[in-house]
């Protein structure tokens, strides 16, 4: 498996899976709705999309081995909820059009369970800023467990991943299946280079396919 595409290649986890890729020795297909900020080199090779043109998605994502999808509809935008749905639903579409047969999806941290069953987007203190698209995201996940054509995996980032737990790389980390990975602190937490790495390797390993995990420290 050589080459991959990426969807979201401007994005906050997308930029740092491009990097992975390369550093690995991929050849990447940068995809976003704007790809002028993607660092191209003999590796990496960007490519303009919109998520809403299936025809034009699917033709562009043909004759990859593996579409890497890190598609947000925008945390800020006030109809999260639908784009995201609908964005998703358009990506994995297009994913089947094109005969690539292997997707990975980065949603969110709000489909996990709590300790009583219960998944966290449903807890009163989620904040209620990004409930929107955590929903939009579970419900999603729901929507993918439905797919038999492709293989898929669906990935949960732990509930700590943001811009003030980025930049450090340790390479290691752990995961399950519907829990969220405590530490000794009871946190679930992890930066988001290594969100990058537990991506790739699931994309080299396959251990989670037609399932959805997370992974923190």
């Amino acid at each position: 498996m050589k080459k991959i595409a990426v969807i979201g290649a401007t994005g906050f986890v997308g930029a740092h899976v491009v990097k992975e890729l390369e550093n690995r020795g991929y050849q990447v297909e940068a995809l976003a709705r704007n790809t002028s900020k993607v660092e191209t080199s003999d590796r990496v090779h960007a490519d303009d999309i919109d998520v809403n043109n299936v025809a034009d998605l699917a033709a562009k994502l043909k004759g990859n081995d593996a579409v890497i999808s890190t598609f947000n509809a925008g945390w800020t935008n006030p109809n999260i909820y639908n784009d995201f749905l609908q964005g998703s639903e358009n990506i994995e579409k297009a994913v089947e059009e094109s005969g690539v047969k292997r997707l990975i999806v980065v949603g969110g941290a709000g489909s996990l369970h709590a300790p009583d069953g219960t998944q966290l987007v449903d807890s009163p203190d989620f904040p209620a800023a990004i409930k929107p698209g955590a929903e939009a995201a579970r419900d999603y996940l729901n929507i993918i467990k439905k797919n038999t054509v492709l293989d898929w995996t669906y990935f949960s980032p732990a509930p700590e991943m943001h811009q003030g737990t980025s930049g450090e790389r340790k390479g290691s980390y752990r995961t399950d299946l519907e829990n969220p990975v405590a530490n000794e602190d009871g946190r679930s937490v992890i930066s988001v280079e290594d969100v990058a790495v537990a991506l790739v390797d699931e994309l080299e390993n396959n251990r989670f396919v037609h399932k959805r995990f997370t992974a923190a420290y």
